[in-house]
Formats: C-alpha cells, structure tokens, sequence
C-alpha cells in the first residue's frame, strides 16, 4: 500500500502544528492508540522538520508527512527527515514536478478549475481543496467534481472541518479523505493532554465509518417456512412482506432466509460509509473478513462477511 493509498483507506489526515519537537512522538502515539496511523506535520513552525524526523525515526508504523510546504528546499528537507508525502497549500510548479521525479507523494492545494487542470497535466487527481469552509465546502467540490469526473479527480477538505461537520464529507464519492486541525489539536499537543486527542481520533473514526444496524437475519429451512414467518410478522404488526430470490423480508430490517446460510441462528446485517475502511479499522480491532463471501457493484465492494460469529449470528457489512 502505497502512502496515498493509505491515506484513502485511512480516510482522516490530522493536520498537526508542533512546537516542540519533543512532543511529536506523544503526539503520534496518542493518534495511533486511537487507531490512526497517518499524521501531518506542518512546517508552520521551527520545530517541524525536527518533529518529522522524531516521528519517522520513533514511529515507523506512523505515515507521517509534510504540510504547508511552501518552497522546494523545505520539502527537500522534509523528505530527508523522513517525510512520505507532501502537502502543499497551492500549486507550485517546481514542488510538484520534484516530487513526481523523486517518487514522493503530493497532493497540492487546488480549489479552481484552472488548478485542477494544471494538477491533471502532471498526472496528479487527488487534490488539498483548502481552506475548505471558506472556498464552499462539500458543495464546491462536488460542484468542482462534475466536470472532472471522468478524470478521477478526488479532494482532501481541509480548514473548517471539524468533529461537527465531518458527516458532510464521510460519504462523498468524490472526497479522497478529509484532514484538519480537530484531530490533534495543538493547545492539546502542547499542554499535554494526549488523551484528548486520542478521544477525538475514536470519535472521528467513529463518524467516518458510519457503522448502524440495517436488519436481522434468520435462517430458516425452505421457501414455504421462510415465506409463513415473514406473513407471521405482517399479520401481527403489519410489517410489510417483500419476497426475494433466496430470503423474504418483513418491514425491512427482518430477513428470513430459504435455507441456512452462515451463523449457526443467522446473520446480523451492519452498514457503513465505506467498507473498504470499515475493513481497515475493524482488522485494527482485531475482526478479520471472509474474502470469499464479497459481493460487488462494479468495482465497488458492497457486502462483506466477518470470520467472527457474534452469538450465533454471524455478522456482515453493507455498504450505505
């Protein structure tokens, strides 16, 4: 995987402004106990090319990367230090093509259609799209995301997002993910207070992933079976009957299956925003997913069962 790659999965980029270098390495463990791995430094400070190198050198399993790279040296530095990708607040010709040559990842800041047609022309389509509140938010990327679609252009909001409105984001096909300040911010950083941060990791990956119920399944023994216990359902709480291929649903959240499937008594049904990064995070936690039960739209992965069996049930993800 490579590190944008990485930061698609991950979905959430911490944009993190160090005033000391020392209290970089805190500062990336209370992320990563959190469950995220991918960090930004910014170089809006002195201290940030040393905190890039603390991290790189003391957190391997961190993605840790550059932010407010300005000129072609500071990003030199960066990438000396041990920077894996680089953040540039808007599109610098000559940051851009050295990291193309160097093989370093790059999303510049483009929030117009003449910049994300300059990002295009060096082969580049995931894009910082900063500051985000100010230049319209969700609206204008997907107003900006019309035309290019067919180019794969993806955006990066940062500036104005927050743990309030990070719902907005979480589910748009055209954000790549979403970073800011929220998620490791630097009074906390700087008077210490590493469990904060941690706290507002849980909660954003939290909203990220989306996760509620979507229905119960049940397994039963053949079609006429299936079919009286989902009547059963309709006649004592009118819940209405949809009838299926290999299950019947009853008021849309119990299905009732033709023949036994996975889960000793059924199945339980959990949605998601993306499952691609419920995956992530859920094997984070420990819960790994049966490849062979994934059923596609596309190129789009739309269920997915868990190896886990949760009191008999067995458990799978549905994509929102």
């Amino acid at each position: 995987m490579n590190s944008l790659e990485k930061i698609n999965v991950a979905g959430l980029v911490p944009v993190v402004v160090i005033e000391n270098a020392d209290d970089a390495v805190p500062a990336a463990q209370a992320l990563m106990e959190g469950g995220l791995d991918v960090m930004e430094i910014t170089m809006r400070t002195a201290a940030g090319i040393d905190a890039i190198k603390n991290v790189a050198t003391n957190q391997p399993e961190m993605l840790v990367g550059a932010g407010t790279i300005l000129t072609l040296d500071k990003c030199k530095a960066a990438v000396d230090a041990g920077a894996q990708f680089i953040v540039s607040p808007g599109f610098n010709e000559e940051i851009v093509s050295w990291c193309i040559d160097h093989n370093v990842a790059i999303t510049p800041g483009c929030v117009t259609p003449t910049e994300i047609e300059l990002a295009l022309s060096y082969g580049l389509n995931t894009l910082k799209f900063f500051p985000a509140d100010v230049y319209g938010g969700v609206k204008a990327c997907k107003a900006l995301y019309g035309p290019y679609k067919s180019a794969n252009v993806s955006f990066i909001p940062t500036g104005g997002v927050n743990l309030n409105n990070l719902a907005e984001y979480v589910d748009q096909p055209f954000i790549f993910a979403i970073g800011g300040g929220w998620l490791c911010p630097t009074a906390d950083i700087a008077n210490h207070r590493f469990e904060a941060i941690t706290k507002n990791v849980v909660n954003s990956i939290d909203v990220l992933l989306g996760f509620d119920f979507a229905h119960l399944g049940i397994n039963q023994v053949s079609r006429d079976v299936s079919l009286s216990h989902v009547e059963k359902f309709n006649e004592a709480f009118h819940f209405m009957v949809k009838v299926g291929s290999s299950s019947n649903v009853a008021g849309g959240v119990i299905e009732i299956t033709n023949e036994p499937y996975l889960g000793e008594h059924g199945h339980i049904a959990i949605r998601t925003n993306n499952i691609k990064r419920a995956i992530y995070y859920l094997e984070k936690r420990g819960f790994t997913v049966d490849e062979s039960t994934a059923k596609h739209k596309g190129n789009t992965m739309i269920a997915i069962y868990l190896n886990d069996d949760f009191s008999g049930f067995a458990v799978h993800l549905l994509q929102k």
